[in-house]
């Protein structure tokens, strides 16, 4: 026991720790932006960050994977903040994650086994260029000072890592960051800052109950939000672990990741926080810096608010140009590059689903949105290849005729199967041998049915051979005729 403990949390404390304080510095500016987006106070966006990252340190599936407010659940919430104010919010926070806890008892994580390498390639496409355009508004309308200091801090985070022996103790993110600090403020250079981007909290968070009726209606209210931002939290949570355990080359729980996601979210509410889940461009940054246990999840909640509430001062200082560095570097990183050299190898079907991920989450910002259009593209190529692949071979066996089926025989490809038998044929008997065959549904059973039904109007006699042990089972549980 002890031993998995230090494992999950005393293996790296310098790295940790130091990817921790990076991730914490990143998270502010980005809390702030997403409580904007959802119509609420800084705060609620930065409490809902801490509470959410502690926490799910400790309960969490996948160590070093960041969780807190993010933009994709910021957006769902418009509305009810809008509509019913931010008590509601916090109720509706508290439901998404009794929702998450029972989402991860019900195993609903295996739902990611419907995912294809493709949705997966556009999702994280996707995520970078979203995190990329997320930088322009401060790349637009301001002087050269921005440029420059946005293309000296990028020069820092991929220069110094190639230093001998320092540039491998301290992570270079963090470098950008004080670097171009203290140069903006050697030289009084007059640009937009961290604490232009909304008051910062001076005070702890405190437990509260939000202050709504119990009953019937408020559940009706904010039943549906929940919903919608515990699907959305589950799904960037269990997508952003699927990255992470292949960039750390390191299992992860997604089970537990589920539960934990719901007990974060449950603390956030209760603390006045919004509800939040995994977020790719800090795991990233997490990683990139060193991260690699749950002390650096929980450093950076822990980074968030010593900054935020004791040392604000400093914070206020911090030029967005260092921010937006760090954030370029992530949509870098983040973006599957080998997508683009292996575009042309790839089957088109791949390349259809993985651009059309990627349309549908940028013209939308929805994740969710995204991934499903992918699943179901998917599906279809799938069920379409599957049809495709059906063949059948006629010939004489003595004064038989038989229809030698090989292929997968299902919804899609049944009509292809019926379509393979003349039954106009003068013959006194047919096989259909079904060897290399498998049959999955009952429309191929019904399907099956009918054709030795015709068959048998038009006084043939028909033998079905060669059935597997599921077939048989599907064809005696469904099926109408004689079965061999």
């Amino acid at each position: 026991m002890f031993s998995n403990v230090r494992e999950q949390w005393f293996s790296n404390i310098r790295g940790d720790v130091l990817a921790g304080l990076v991730v914490g510095l990143a998270l502010i500016p980005e809390a702030i932006a997403f409580s904007i987006i959802a119509g609420v106070d800084p705060k609620v966006g930065l409490y809902a960050s801490f509470c959410i990252a502690v926490v799910i340190s400790f309960v969490g599936g996948r160590p070093a994977m960041i969780s807190a407010a993010t933009g994709a659940m910021a957006l769902l919430m418009v509305t009810l903040v809008k509509e019913h104010g931010l008590e509601y919010l916090l109720a509706a926070t508290i439901l998404t994650g009794i929702l998450q806890i029972l989402a991860g008892y019900l195993k609903l994580a295996k739902l990611m086994r419907f995912v294809s390498k493709s949705v997966v390639i556009g999702f994280v496409n996707a995520l970078a260029i979203l995190i990329f355009m997320a930088q322009l508004p401060e790349l637009v309308h301001v002087t050269w000072h921005v440029y420059a200091l946005v293309g000296l801090g990028l020069a820092l985070i991929y220069l110094f890592p190639l230093l001998p022996k320092i540039g491998k103790i301290l992570p270079s993110p963090l470098v950008c960051i004080i670097a171009v600090t203290l140069i903006a403020i050697s030289f009084g250079i007059d640009i937009r800052t961290v604490g232009d981007m909304g008051a910062l909290p001076d005070t702890l968070p405190v437990f509260l109950l939000p202050d709504i009726p119990l009953n019937l209606e408020t559940l009706t209210i904010i039943l549906p939000y929940s919903v919608a931002l515990a699907a959305v939290g589950l799904l960037e949570s269990m997508m952003t672990a699927t990255i992470i355990d292949e960039m750390t080359d390191t299992p992860s729980d997604k089970f537990q990741e589920c539960k934990g996601q719901g007990i974060a979210n449950i603390a956030s509410g209760f603390m006045g926080g919004m509800a939040g889940c995994a977020m790719i461009g800090q795991s990233m940054i997490n990683v990139k810096s060193g991260g690699l246990t749950r002390l650096s999840t929980f450093s950076a909640g822990v980074f968030l608010l010593i900054l935020v509430v004791f040392i604000s001062d400093w914070l206020k200082v911090i030029p967005m140009a260092a921010l937006v560095a760090v954030m370029i570097m992530v949509s870098i990183s983040t973006f599957e590059w080998k997508s683009l050299t292996n575009f042309k190898a790839n089957p088109k079907s791949s390349n259809v689903v993985m651009i059309a991920t990627v349309i549908v989450v940028v013209a939308t910002h929805n994740l969710a949105l995204g991934v499903l259009t992918g699943v179901l593209l998917s599906a279809l190529f799938l069920a379409n290849k599957l049809e495709n692949d059906i063949h059948v071979e006629s010939y004489f066996e003595n004064s038989a005729r038989v229809y030698d089926l090989k292929g997968q025989i299902f919804f899609s490809s049944s009509e292809k199967f019926m379509s393979s038998f003349n039954f106009q044929e003068p013959v006194p008997q047919v096989i259909i041998d079904l060897t290399y065959s498998h049959i999955w549904d009952v429309t191929s059973v019904a399907m099956l049915d009918s054709v030795v039904s015709k068959f048998q109007r038009n006084g043939v006699n028909v033998t079905v051979r060669g059935l597997n042990e599921a077939s048989s089972i599907m064809i005696d549980k469904y099926g109408t005729h004689a079965k061999i």
